[in-house]
């Protein structure tokens, strides 16, 4: 049996859209999480009402930290 860490990371947007330097940063931020052996889970954003803009979402990771028998 295992137990698990998770790790939420915070990605800013400007105006509510997902700009360009948003999404290469992401990917990036993704991509290394994957190489510090973290699994990536999903993409969570926030409930912006009817007229809101999205200022933000999160990326989801998990890990193994520990063995149990």
């Amino acid at each position: 049996m295992f137990m698990y860490e998770s790790k939420f990371v915070k990605i800013d947007l400007k105006a509510g859209l997902l700009s360009r330097d948003s999404a290469e940063d992401y990917n990036k931020i993704i991509e290394n999480y994957l190489k510090e052996n973290w699994k990536f889970i999903q993409i969570f954003a926030p409930s912006t009402g009817r007229y809101e803009f999205l200022p933000y979402f999160e990326l989801i990771f998990e890990r193994k930290i520990k063995n149990f028998n």
